[in-house]
């Protein structure tokens, strides 16, 4: 698997990304901006390997962002530009976030961190924390399967505007507490969703964050994902490879303490946030 430790002696001189945060019609619409790299796995046009996703399971059979636009030579390149600058220059990424995100739009606003790609590294996830920090005006969220990072770094001391929703499909499932942590699901359709008990974010991806705990995500309709899926939600999907390799005599990870998050309602975008 690629290292996802920073390259020790990177090639210098990548070109800087002019803007750090995107945004497309829909996240517009309802107030949020977004931060992305690639997903998965690959190689930057620098020669240097990476893995943004080091504890996918199952989903990145299916991930919609090595899928369609995102394949777009210039949204790939946006993107590559992106981890570059972290991967190259942490300290000054970090800066030259704070600074982005102190502008008067994105005061009031929220910021989905990573759209594509984790929290792939221990000191990556800290120079976000103190980006949050810093920007206190801003609410962040995002998804994500870094389950143990997540507990050993974030929720012991989370910066109050940061909310996160711990998502299903990753080699890290066994450590969610469905009982207690706000989790995501990905299910084939709507009424997949509704039969679950759980709640679809399809009207506002801000539910995730701010709307009842168990949230359903629809999958996209892309035929051939659809199929691998086989009518499975991401949960059973990936329960099943574990059941698999259990049987090949590999322990599954034992559940962990969990850390609940209190929903709240979603502030309409530009509103004064605590």
């Amino acid at each position: 698997m690629p290292s996802t430790d920073p390259d020790p002696n990177p090639a210098p001189g990548s070109p800087r990304p002019e803007r750090l945060l995107t945004q497309n019609r829909e996240m517009k619409a309802i107030g949020v901006w977004n931060w992305s790299i690639p997903a998965w796995a690959g190689k930057l046009p620098s020669g240097q390997n990476y893995n943004t996703c080091p504890s996918a399971g199952i989903c990145r059979q299916v991930c919609y962002a090595l899928n369609g636009t995102y394949k777009f030579p210039v949204v790939q390149a946006k993107h590559q530009s992106n981890l570059a600058f972290v991967l190259e220059d942490l300290p000054g990424w970090q800066d030259a976030m704070i600074a982005e995100l102190r502008a008067p739009r994105f005061r009031g606003g929220f910021v989905r961190v990573h759209d594509a790609g984790d929290f792939w590294s221990d000191a990556y996830t800290e120079a976000w924390l103190a980006v949050m920090r810093a920007t206190p005006e801003t609410v962040f969220y995002c998804y994500t399967k870094e389950i143990e990072r997540f507990r050993r770094l974030v929720a012991p001391d989370a910066p109050p505007n940061f909310l996160w929703v711990f998502s299903y499909g990753g080699t890290q499932d066994g450590l969610i507490d469905p009982d207690t942590d706000r989790v995501a699901d990905v299910f084939p359709d709507e009424e997949s969703i509704r039969a679950a008990g759980y709640s679809s974010q399809e009207e506002s991806d801000l539910l995730a964050v701010f709307g009842p705990r168990l949230v359903g995500v629809p999958a996209n309709n892309i035929r051939r994902f659809l199929k691998r899926m086989a009518g499975r939600r991401f949960s059973e999907w990936q329960a099943e490879v574990d059941s698999q390799r259990a049987a090949r005599g590999r322990v599954p990870r034992q559940r962990a303490a969990s850390s609940p998050q209190t929903p709240v309602h979603i502030p309409s975008p530009r509103e004064p946030v605590d």
